[in-house]
């Protein structure tokens, strides 16, 4: 099943399920383009720092940008209407160019260097914006017969940087390179996911669905420290209301809760699970739903197995692996810094691939580089290794996730310090067991095994598909206060 975003979801044959749109983590991102050439006054050069060369790069980069890169979520925004060349050139019109990115509403900037540039006006501008900032220029290509050189773009580069490190201006940088390098479109591609994290970590919202689990004292956070030092908020609803809600749904919405029970057994088999507890399984999804929409909240932390069996009859588990596949990222044992760390993932990859929940287990019985992250049952559905139909034990998915290479991370808070530790792995195979779950194999198990036992961490951690490594580092540059922790 491919991963859909936000409000959809496979529906089962001969139904269209239609979901309204929530207001949860916001992919869309609007880039300021600031190309900049050096200032010359007097007669147009036709020698060194002839500015149709600056204008060349300036154009070719911005076909370029517009044809790989601007799509749905993807908007930019460029100078055109500053002066005939659509340069930022003088550092006096900053103030304007600054107004009128604001204006925009733009959530990053890129600084073009189209030849040597004007280090004085990016450094001006970054720091009126600031704003997650973009460095780079292309390659200096052209040297005459005679010698002469037209751009001397790199030298640019360095001059620029060294005055965003006077104005304490955090940047990130791509390589000297021509637009058409795979290091550029890697680079620009990392910014993008940078600038996602960023904008949604500052205001992001944590619906927390009852209390944590009492003999889960590991999962404790500083809710004033959260938001006092970052600005996320955490909203609670208590388990009482929740229960009432969620029963109210199951009498007022009984069409919507046959669509979603439908979806559930399409993917599992809810083999003997009586019909009453079914419909509850499938209620959790509409529940889920409508609430973090009402309280306009971007994730879930809610409490799942020690109660939500005794209040409601049922486990959520199942909507939570459903949930996931509809970009709603819902994380269990009520875990608040798993469910910041899941948003970042989600964010890094702009919401394209959805992340999950596994935590540290076992050791592989065979292997002495290999780790069992597993849970209950709370894997997104899409990263079953086969779309072969499992069956529910005990209110539970089942079933391995697909292989590959995955992000693994976690956010920390310690001591009045917050930590955020980063890496990959690969998968390997391992023994069948219950739940959710694959097997990791790590460069140097031991080290990391002795990481979570001396903190700051807990053996709860989010995965992703793919490497997202390089953006967590690159994030902590742009939150003084989290310390990125290389995985190994």
């Amino acid at each position: 099943m491919k991963y859909r975003q936000r409000s959809t979801i496979c529906a089962p044959a001969g139904r269209t399920l239609n979901f309204p749109d929530n207001n949860m983590l916001d992919y869309k991102l609007k880039i300021g383009l600031v190309p900049e050439r050096r200032y010359l006054p007097g007669p147009k050069r036709t020698g060194m720092f002839n500015s149709d060369y600056a204008d060349a790069n300036k154009e070719k980069t911005f076909r370029f940008l517009r044809e790989h890169f601007a799509d749905a979520q993807t908007e930019f925004v460029d100078l055109d209407w500053l002066n005939e060349e659509g340069m930022l050139i003088e550092t006096k019109d900053c103030s304007r160019v600054a107004e009128y990115l604001k204006e925009q509403k733009v959530d990053a900037i890129f600084v073009i260097n189209c030849n040597f540039g004007n280090e004085e006006a990016a450094g001006k501008i970054a720091q009126m914006m600031n704003l997650p900032t973009l460095l780079w220029g292309p390659r200096d290509r052209i040297i005459e017969a005679d010698g002469t050189r037209y751009t001397d773009t790199q030298c640019g580069l360095f001059s620029i940087s060294k005055q965003l490190r006077r104005y304490n201006i955090p940047f990130s940088y791509i390589e000297n390179c021509d637009v058409e390098e795979e290091m550029f479109r890697s680079g620009f591609e990392r910014f993008l996911s940078v600038c996602s994290m960023i904008k949604n970590f500052r205001r992001l919202r944590i619906l927390q669905v009852g209390t944590r689990p009492k003999p889960f004292k590991c999962v404790m956070v500083n809710e004033l420290e959260l938001t006092e030092r970052f600005g996320i908020d955490i909203v609670p609803v208590n388990l009482a209301e929740a229960t009432q809600r969620l029963n109210k749904y199951l009498n007022e919405k009984p069409d919507a809760v046959e669509q979603y029970l439908d979806t559930i057994r399409k993917y599992y088999d809810p083999v003997g699970i009586d019909e009453e507890t079914q419909r509850r399984m499938a209620a959790f999804i509409g529940f889920y739903r409508d609430i973090v929409e009402e309280y306009q909240a971007d994730v879930i932390a809610t409490e799942c197995w020690t109660a939500m069996i005794n209040a409601v009859g049922a486990l959520p588990c199942a909507a939570m692996s459903v949930l996931g596949d509809m970009g709603i990222i819902t994380i269990c044992e009520t875990d608040i810094f798993g469910a910041i760390t899941s948003a970042l993932l989600s964010c890094a990859a702009r919401g394209k691939k959805p992340p999950f929940f596994g935590e540290f287990t076992v050791r592989h019985p065979q292997r002495d580089d290999a780790e069992l992250l597993w849970h209950c049952g709370v894997f997104p559905v899409s990263l079953r290794q086969n779309d072969s139909r499992r069956e529910l034990k005990i209110h539970k998915p089942d079933f391995c996730a697909k292989d590959g290479r995955y992000t693994i991370a976690r956010f920390q808070g310690d001591c009045g310090k917050y930590y955020l530790l980063g890496g990959t792995f690969e998968t390997t195979d391992g023994p069948e067991t219950v739940g959710t779950y694959l097997w990791a194999k790590f460069n140097d198990l031991p080290k990391l095994e002795r990481k979570l036992i001396e903190g700051p961490y807990i053996h709860h951690v989010s995965e992703i598909e793919g490497d997202y490594a390089a953006e967590l580092r690159e994030l902590t540059k742009y939150v003084p206060e989290l310390i990125f922790d290389p995985l190994e």
